[in-house]
């Protein structure tokens, strides 16, 4: 254990403290260069105030080494909470620190040698001025990282506020402005909606990277993925989902932002109830025929159930073959050869086929509103199946 220092060095260097707290302020505005400035305002007075205290802390404790209070530990806190606030780094800070330090150790050593303390106390005076230095050094580191921590879960609160907001039809745009700037949020020309299933919406957020903004709702994450048509974005999102089922909305500006991740979430429903392909991510876009026929899945069935009533009272066999043939015979109507091929069965059972459905369906097979009809009702009819 460190030999400590004796009581009585405290009264030789407590007259030397208020022109110490002086000169050490003016060293740090002439040679810090980011404080290279008037120290004023809250900044200013915290220096100050920390620059006095310091030093009386540190005499004190000689005295007493009990005497340190959590106020002084504040102090320090606060100033590296204050730099980060600046958007600065500690450097200049710990600089300043350093700077403090050298010129307390000069000062404190021409009040011991006038005070005649023998030079091997000075020597373990500096030794404790340089590790008191180091210690509120590391409480500025503490309240920094303090600081970082909350402004980065604010920012990350304010971002999962944005997603809400794009997601509304009646978003303004000057509440989106402001609630971006808030954020922290560089506002994109272009931008599209994503969802996929996740828990961790963090860390969605830096695989996606580009500016993503992610909101996770009981596992499901919408988000916005500004510029997706950028160069390499494409193969980047599909690297982010590392094969998760996801939906993509339309590439659309800023103030369309809503309609592309309601898309987006159609189309994820879809994939989840197996109607579209699975997709990392599935463009949207690429299947919007199925989007238009499925977005209303009641008003779908209501059709399909109507178009196809004629099928109703088959057997499942009976039924499921007609059905098949029929859609068919819509894509290809009276290529009797392609169908045939298509279904992997001889003519002659097409065209019996085919009599049957007329029987069924009387003229509508060639009345073109309701063949559209049943075009439509035969691809619900597959996609339910």
């Amino acid at each position: 254990m460190d030999e400590p220092l004796p009581p009585e060095l405290a009264t030789a260097l407590r007259p030397v403290l208020p022109g110490l707290a002086e000169e050490i302020i003016v060293a740090i505005g002439r040679e810090v260069p980011d404080y290279a400035r008037p120290l004023e305002g809250p900044f200013g007075h915290t220096m100050r105030l920390g620059v006095e205290r310091t030093l009386r802390r540190f005499v004190d404790g000689l005295v007493d080494p009990e005497a340190e209070t959590d106020g002084v530990r504040r102090i320090y806190m606060d100033l590296g909470r204050g730099e980060m606030r600046a958007g600065r780094s500690l450097d200049a800070l710990l600089s300043a620190y350093r700077l403090g330090a050298r010129i307390t150790w000069e000062r404190c050593v021409e009040a011991g040698q006038e005070a005649g303390h023998d030079p091997r106390v000075l020597y373990r005076l500096a030794s404790a001025i340089f590790s008191y230095i180091d210690r509120i050094s590391a409480e500025s580191v503490e309240g920094y990282a303090d600081e970082q921590s909350a402004t980065l879960a604010e920012r990350q609160r304010r971002r999962r506020a944005l997603v809400g907001l794009l997601a509304r039809d009646d978003a303004g745009p000057e509440e989106v402005r402001d609630l971006a700037q808030l954020a922290g949020w560089p506002r994109p020309t272009t931008i599209a909606g994503l969802v996929t299933r996740t828990d961790d919406g963090d860390r969605l957020v830096g695989r996606l990277g580009g500016g993503a903004i992610v909101a996770v709702d009981g596992g499901l994450a919408l988000a916005f993925v500004p510029d997706p048509a950028g160069p390499g974005r494409g193969a980047q999102l599909a690297a982010a989902l590392d094969g998760a089922a996801a939906a993509l909305g339309p590439t659309v500006a800023l103030d369309r932002a809503a309609g592309s991740l309601a898309r987006a979430q159609v189309a994820f429903g879809l994939l989840e109830d197996r109607v579209l392909p699975a997709g990392s991510p599935l463009v949207a876009d690429e299947h919007l025929p199925q989007l238009l026929l499925h977005h209303d899945g009641a008003l779908a069935a209501d059709l399909a159930q109507r178009a196809l009533a004629p099928l109703r009272d088959l057997k499942d066999g009976p039924r499921r073959r007609l059905t098949e043939t029929l859609r068919a015979w819509l894509d290809d109507p009276g290529q009797v050869t392609k169908v045939a091929g298509r279904l992997h069965v001889h003519p002659q059972t097409v065209r019996y086929r085919v009599a049957q459905l007329r029987e069924l369906f009387g003229e509508r097979l060639q009345e073109p509103e309701a063949r559209f009809e049943l075009t439509l009702a035969v691809r619900v009819s597959d996609y339910a199946a």
